[in-house]
C-alpha cells in the first residue's frame, strides 16, 4: 500500500515541481492537492474505500470520467479537477483523448522543443533509479513497459559504468559533479577524515557538512548562470555546498522524511512524500537578501533519486535465493516502471512531453550477497584487534601501525584468494581511489560477488543484494536513458562513465560546466544538436634535432658491441621523405603531441618504429610501430638484448648509460620497441640506448611475454595493430604526469607504470595503416613493480599475464593523463577521437 501510494504521488510531484502556479500555464496545478495523505489520512470508518483497488483509486477509467468527486480518492477524475489542480495523471487521456495514453502511443521524434507558454527553454529532469542493475532491463523488459519505451524511442546505452566503489553516494555526487570519489571527496557510504577527525556516516548529523562535499553539483551550477533547479533526496542536495544551498527547496518535508535515502520508502514519511511542494526560494546572503521566501516557480532542473530497485534488493526475507529473480526485486522494478509511467502521463496530460528532457539513470548495478563468500582478516591474520576495516566488496583497512607490513601479510595466504590486498598507490589506475586523505593508505581489492570483514560477525549482507565491487563487473553496471526534444531518437550508444553525465546535463541546460573529471565533447553522438564544440589540447613542447651526426659513438656509457658503423650510418642517413614514409606507417593517427611544458625530446625514426625520445628522462616518452598479422602459428623465438649499443644520434650527456645496469641485480633494463618483433636484419635497431628503459627484472619478464605472445596475438586477432607504448611516472599518484628529476649522471629515473595502447580498425578486413573508417582501441597501464605478489604468480608459466592485463587495463584518457600526451590528433574527427579516448575495453 504504501509503495503504490508513493507511485502515485511521486509521479505527481514530479511534473508539479517545476509548473506549479506558473502564471503563463492555461492549466494551473493547485498546492492544496488532495493527495497529501498518509495511510492514517483514510477515513477509519471507510471500508469501502480501503477495500477498493488501489489502481482504482489511482488513476483514471472511463467508468469514473465525470464522476463526483470523492474524499477518499488518491486523485480525481471528476469534471472540475483540471481547474481544482488534483486529477488523475492519465485524467486527459481517459476522459478526453479517447483513452489512448502516452505509452499507447507509437515512437515519435521531436524535432524542435513543443513548450506551453512561459518556458523559456526545456527544463531537465534527472531521475536515478538507486541499483537498477544494467541487465534489469534486459532479463524483465517485458515487464517494463514504461522504460522499454523510454530505451527503445530515445537514447541509450547497454550499460553505463560508475566510478568505484560503486557505492551510493560516491556515484550520486559523481553523477552530478563529474568528479571521481577522490576528486569530490565523497569516497564512500562511510568515512573517515584524518585531518578533520570526522567521520561520515549515513545515519549521522555530520553527513550534513559541507566541508565533506568538494566540487560543484549540477544544481550549483545552474544557480550560478541564472536558472532554478530543485532535487529532493539527492546526496548532498541538502547541504549548503560552497556555502549556497538550491535556488528552490522543498518546504514541507517531514524530519523522518528527510531520511528516505537513508532508510527508502515506509508509511512515516509517505505524507511529505504526497505532498507536491512548494519551492522555498533561498536568498543568498551574498547577494544581499534579506532571507527565504516562498514561492511557486518551475524549475529548470529537476532531480530525484528513487531508492526502491535497492531497497527491494535488500529487503528480502531470510533464505531467499537467487534475489535477482525473486518477486520482491520484481515488484520494486514495476514499482519505479510505475512511477516513471505517472510522469510521462502527467507531462503529457500538462503539453510538457514534447518539452522536457529526461535523464533517467542508475547510480550503479546489484550483486547477489552470500557469507559463503565472505573473506574474513581473523583467517589470516592472527591479532586482528590494531586495526579498523570498513567491510563490504570494496574494503579498506587502517591499522594503527605498519600499513605496509598489514598488505604483505595479507597477500598470497592462500590458493586462489579472493582478495588482493593493495596500498591505494597500487590500484588499478583506471579506479582512481587513491588521491585523498579519506582513502586508507590499504586496500583490499575483492574478487566479482566477493565481500570482506573483519569477523564473522562483521558481514552486513549474508542475503539480498550488495554493491560496491570493482566498476567493471558486469553487475554493477549501471542504466542510462535520455529521451527529449534535445537527445537524439531510437539511439543505442557505446557504454560510458558516469563521470560524463554532468557536461551532458550543462549542455542540456545550455550553461558551460565547472572543471571536472569528465571529457567534455565525449557525449556529443547523444544530442542532436551539439552546443559544445571540442578541439584537440594544443601541443605545448615541440621536437627539436637531439644534435648528433657521427657514425661513431663517443664512448662512455658502456654499451660495447662490436662493428656498429655500417648499422649507426644506416640510421643518420634517413632523410626527410623516408621519415615521412616511415610516419605513414608507424604513425597513422598522428605523431603524439606532447602537453608537458619545456619538454626537450626529439623524433628518431628506424624502420620498424618510431621513438619521441625524451632529453629530459634520458628514454623514451613514446615509441609507436605498426604489426601486422603474424605469418608463423609459433611466436618468434627470443632474441639476445644484452648487446645494446650507443644511439649516436643522441649526445651521451642526453643519453643513459649501458654501465648502471651491469652489477645491480635488482635493476635491468626493457627495450621499448622489442627487437623479438622485428625480422632478423632489422633486430639490430632495436637494440639502441635510445630505446631503452628501466625495468625490475621481475616486470621484464612480464614485458617480454607480452610481446613475444600477447602482441602477437592480438595483432593475428585484429588483422594488425598499431602499438605506442612508454614510461609513466606518477610517484604521488594524482593520476597525472609528475616532472622526475635526474638523481644521477645520464641514469633515468624509474617509471612507476608503463603504458600501452593497442588500436585496429574497426573494420576487420582493413590493416590499421589503411584504415579509413573507425577505430577501435585496447589500453593497459601496467604497474611497475619489482615482484609479482600481486597475482602471486611464480615460475616459468606466464598465462596468467593477460588476465593481469585485463585487471589494468584503462582508458586512454587515462594513458594521456599519465604521461603527458596526446593521441590521435591527426586522423578522425574530435568528436570520435573522444569517444575513442573515453572507451574502456571490457571483455
Amino acid at each position: 500500500m504504501c509503495m503504490r501510494v508513493f507511485v502515485n504521488c511521486l509521479g505527481v510531484w514530479l511534473f508539479s515541481m517545476f509548473m506549479i502556479f506558473h502564471s503563463h500555464l492555461s492549466v494551473s496545478v493547485s498546492l492544496s492537492l488532495s493527495l497529501s495523505l498518509s495511510l492514517s489520512s483514510f477515513p477509519p470508518s471507510s471500508s469501502l474505500s480501503l477495500s477498493l483497488p488501489s489502481v482504482w483509486r489511482q488513476s483514471c477509467s472511463r467508468s469514473r470520467c465525470g464522476e463526483q468527486r470523492l474524499s477518499y480518492g488518491l486523485c480525481s477524475c471528476s469534471d472540475d479537477c483540471l481547474q481544482k489542480g488534483d486529477c488523475c495523471v492519465n485524467y486527459k487521456s481517459q476522459c478526453q483523448d479517447g483513452g489512448k495514453t502516452w505509452l499507447d502511443q507509437e515512437c515519435e521524434e521531436i524535432g524542435q522543443p513543443q513548450c506551453p507558454a512561459g518556458f523559456s527553454k526545456p527544463p531537465v529532469i534527472l531521475i536515478s533509479m538507486d541499483g537498477f542493475r544494467a541487465g534489469y532491463l534486459k532479463a524483465y523488459g517485458s515487464m517494463l513497459p514504461v522504460l522499454s519505451k523510454l530505451r527503445r524511442c530515445g537514447t541509450s546505452t547497454s550499460h553505463m559504468r560508475p566510478v568505484y566503489p560503486s557505492k551510493t553516494f560516491p556515484n550520486h555526487y559523481s553523477i552530478v559533479t563529474g568528479l571521481y570519489p577522490e576528486s569530490h571527496g565523497i569516497v564512500d557510504n562511510k568515512m573517515y577524515d584524518v585531518g578533520r577527525n570526522a567521520l561520515f556516516s549515513l545515519r549521522v548529523p555530520e553527513k550534513n557538512n559541507p566541508e565533506w562535499y568538494q566540487g560543484e553539483p549540477v544544481w550549483l551550477t545552474a544557480m550560478r548562470n541564472n536558472l532554478k533547479a530543485g532535487t529532493f533526496f539527492w546526496p548532498g542536495s541538502d547541504v549548503a555546498i560552497s556555502g549556497r544551498s538550491q535556488t528552490l527547496q522543498a518546504i514541507n518535508m517531514d524530519p523522518t522524511a528527510r531520511r528516505y535515502a537513508d532508510r527508502g520508502p515506509s508509511s512515516k514519511p509517505l505524507t511529505a512524500w504526497c505532498d507536491v511542494p512548494r519551492w522555498r526560494i533561498a536568498e543568498q546572503r551574498e547577494t544581499g537578501g534579506a532571507g527565504d521566501s516562498i514561492h511557486s516557480l518551475p524549475a529548470n532542473l529537476t532531480s530525484l533519486l528513487l531508492p526502491s530497485t535497492d531497497v527491494g534488493s535488500r529487503s528480502l526475507p531470510g533464505g531467499v535465493v537467487g534475489w535477482c529473480r525473486s518477486v520482491q526485486v520484481k515488484d520494486a522494478l514495476k514499482n519505479v516502471d510505475q512511477v516513471i509511467g505517472s510522469l510521462m502521463e502527467g507531462l503529457k496530460q500538462r503539453g510538457l512531453h514534447r518539452c522536457v528532457n529526461l535523464v533517467l539513470l542508475s547510480d550503479h548495478g546489484m550483486e547477489e550477497a552470500s557469507c559463503s563468500r565472505a573473506a574474513y582478516i581473523s583467517n589470516y591474520q592472527s591479532n586482528v584487534d590494531d586495526f579498523i576495516i570498513i567491510q563490504g566488496p570494496a574494503p579498506r583497512i587502517r591499522p594503527k601501525l605498519d600499513y605496509k607490513g598489514l598488505v604483505k601479510n595479507l597477500s598470497c595466504r592462500a590458493d586462489d584468494q579472493p582478495m588482493r590486498p593493495y596500498m591505494k598507490e597500487d590500484l588499478p589506475k583506471r579506479l582512481h581511489f587513491a588521491n585523498n586523505v579519506r582513502i586508507e593508505a590499504a586496500h583490499l581489492y575483492m574478487r566479482a560477488g566477493w565481500q570482506a570483514a573483519l569477523k564473522p560477525d562483521g558481514v552486513k549482507y549474508c542475503k539480498g543484494g550488495f554493491h560496491g565491487s570493482d566498476n567493471i563487473f558486469d553487475n554493477m553496471q549501471a542504466v542510462f536513458i535520455g529521451y527529449g526534444p534535445h537527445l537524439k531518437h531510437r539511439t543505442t550508444v557505446p557504454p560510458f562513465e558516469n563521470i560524463e553525465v554532468y557536461n551532458l546535463l550543462c549542455d542540456l541546460l545550455g550553461i558551460p560546466p565547472s572543471p571536472n573529471n569528465g571529457t567534455h565533447g565525449s557525449l556529443n553522438h547523444l544530442l542532436k544538436r551539439p552546443v559544445h564544440r571540442p578541439v584537440h589540447p594544443a601541443q605545448l613542447s615541440h621536437d627539436a634535432p637531439c644534435g648528433a651526426f657521427s657514425a661513431l659513438p663517443m664512448g662512455g656509457l658502456g654499451c660495447n658491441c662490436s662493428s656498429v658503423e655500417t648499422l649507426n650510418a644506416k640510421l643518420i642517413q634517413i632523410n626527410s621523405t623516408e621519415a615521412a614514409r616511415l610516419r605513414q606507417r608507424h604513425l597513422p593517427y598522428g605523431t603524439p603531441r606532447v602537453l608537458q611544458e619545456n619538454a626537450h625530446f626529439c623524433l628518431l625514426y628506424q624502420a620498424d618504429y618510431v621513438n619521441g625520445f625524451s632529453r629530459d628522462v634520458l628514454m623514451p616518452l613514446w615509441v609507436s610501430y605498426t604489426l601486422p598479422p603474424p605469418t608463423g602459428a609459433q611466436p618468434p623465438s627470443p632474441v639476445n638484448e644484452s648487446c645494446v649499443r650507443e644511439d649516436v644520434r643522441v649526445p651521451p650527456n642526453a643519453s643513459q648509460t649501458c654501465e648502471r645496469y651491469h652489477d645491480d641485480p635488482t635493476l635491468t633494463y626493457g627495450l621499448l620497441h622489442p627487437p623479438v618483433l622485428s625480422p632478423v636484419g632489422l633486430q639490430p635497431d632495436s637494440l639502441l640506448s635510445s630505446n631503452m628503459a628501466p625495468m625490475f627484472p621481475a616486470f621484464k619478464e612480464v614485458w617480454t611475454y607480452i610481446h613475444t605472445v600477447l602482441v602477437q596475438n592480438y595483432s593475428r586477432e585484429l588483422n594488425g595493430v598499431n602499438i605506442v607504448s612508454g614510461p609513466i611516472f606518477d610517484k604521488n599518484y594524482d593520476g597525472r604526469f609528475d616532472t622526475p628529476k635526474i638523481t644521477a649522471a645520464s641514469e633515468a629515473p624509474i617509471p612507476t607504470h608503463f603504458f600501452v595502447i593497442l588500436t585496429s580498425c574497426a573494420d576487420g578486413g582493413l590493416r590499421p595503416e589503411l584504415c579509413a573508417g573507425p577505430l577501435q582501441v585496447r589500453s593497459f597501464v601496467l604497474p611497475h613493480r619489482p615482484d609479482h605478489t600481486e597475482t602471486c604468480a611464480s615460475g616459468p608459466d606466464y598465462t596468467w599475464v593477460e588476465a593481469w592485463m585485463l585487471l589494468h587495463v584503462s582508458r586512454v584518457r587515462d594513458v594521456e593523463l599519465l604521461s603527458g600526451l596526446s593521441f590521435y590528433q591527426d586522423r578522425i574527427s574530435v568528436e570520435e577521437t573522444l569517444q575513442l579516448k573515453t572507451f574502456l575495453y571490457d571483455v
